[in-house]
């Protein structure tokens, strides 16, 4: 081939090679723009956290191999608690019509606010479709609850009842309800699928209900105000938030008794908990403390507090126990800690006033 030739082909092949780098698509970048879309989510499997966002009235859903929201979905009135299906085709999400009374609003005036029953409920999502395919029945003003091991059963808190509903998904009724602590909230199915612990915030107490009879099988006495519990993996302590004690209690499960009480660092709001897959650490969120503390579960001590954001409530580990999910209420923001270097590597905006996280399989 004649030289002038040979360098007008190689000329033009760079020219087409550059326009065709020119005209791709970036790819993604980690990072918290609540702007992207769902077609800037990266390709294949993956997993993805479900907040909601209580004042907003909706569910944002962020894929954790970007940390941005790639989807807002409208889900009904003050949205809280929130589980994802095993298999990560249905998320749960508990609406309260009952009205929002801050920590500072006296009982007297709070029950003067006028409280909407017909909105009460579980809504169920298809993960895939993004939209509300129905809601349950969850009793009163439901707050949090758990999924029965075999997918069947919604364990569900009723804040303003002093109950706990238990609920069939497939009929989508009711099967019955069971007298808990006052002010019940957390709610933990025990990894043996045989009980589920329900914390009474003003009763100061847990309730174990039998999770095939729905009959209570007992009570244990903790700190002020319990706000969540989580179990080991093997089932045999549990570690239970107190936030008005600033504690966290370890009980041991088989004997149904308090083993010790942990202080927490000065300030800490103990609120949500979240056990790592391998049961050596706890993750709480310390509310008005700004921080996550790390619990050695061998030790029982606390390793380190973490700054993570304004009031963090709900917190959520993904599988693999490497990322952390924060939901700090008043910025509007969850956070992203790396559980390697305990240090915050995102922060993602959200919705008004994010309240729980779940995560789940991208369906």
């Amino acid at each position: 081939m004649p030289t002038d030739t040979l360098l007008r082909t190689v000329s033009l092949t760079a020219l087409v090679l550059a326009a065709a780098c020119q005209g791709r698509e970036p790819a993604a970048r980690a990072g918290g723009d609540s702007s992207a879309s769902a077609t800037q989510a990266p390709a294949g499997p993956g997993l993805l956290a479900y907040v909601t966002n209580e004042d907003s009235q909706e569910l944002s859903v962020i894929d954790t191999r970007s940390d941005s929201v790639v989807a807002t979905i409208p889900v009904g009135t003050r949205p809280r608690g929130v589980r994802v299906s095993q298999d990560g085709k249905k998320v749960f999400v508990a609406l309260s019509g009952s009205p929002k009374c801050p920590p500072t609003m006296p009982d007297a005036e709070c029950d003067k606010l006028k409280a909407d029953k017909s909105k009460d409920g579980i809504a169920e999502v298809d993960a895939a479709s993004r939209k509300v395919t129905r809601v349950l029945p969850g009793g009163s003003d439901p707050e949090t609850f758990d999924i029965s091991r075999d997918g069947a059963t919604l364990f569900v808190s009723n804040e303003d009842a002093g109950e706990a509903s238990i609920v069939d998904i497939a009929s989508g009724k009711i099967r019955s309800t069971v007298d808990v602590g006052t002010e019940p909230e957390g709610v933990t199915v025990a990894p043996d699928g045989n009980t589920v612990w329900v914390t009474g915030e003003t009763a100061h107490n847990l309730t174990i209900i039998d999770t095939k009879s729905g009959k209570v099988l007992g009570h244990i006495e903790v700190g002020k105000r319990p706000r969540s519990l989580a179990f080991t993996p093997d089932g045999s302590r549990a570690f239970v938030t107190s936030e008005v004690d600033g504690t966290v209690w370890v009980i041991d499960v088989p004997a149904r008794k308090a083993l010790k009480v942990l202080e927490m660092p000065k300030g800490s709001r103990p609120m949500g908990t979240a056990m790592s897959p391998d049961g050596t650490r706890v993750y709480v969120s310390n509310g008005r403390g700004g921080t996550v503390s790390v619990i050695d579960v061998a030790a029982d001590s606390v390793i380190t507090s973490i700054p993570v954001g304004t009031r963090p409530w709900g917190i959520a580990l993904t599988p693999d126990g490497r990322r952390l999910y924060t939901a700090n209420g008043p910025s509007n923001d969850v956070s992203v800690v790396d559980t390697d270097k305990l240090t915050v590597v995102h922060k993602i905006p959200v919705g008004k006033l994010p309240w729980g996280v779940a995560i789940g399989q991208t369906p």
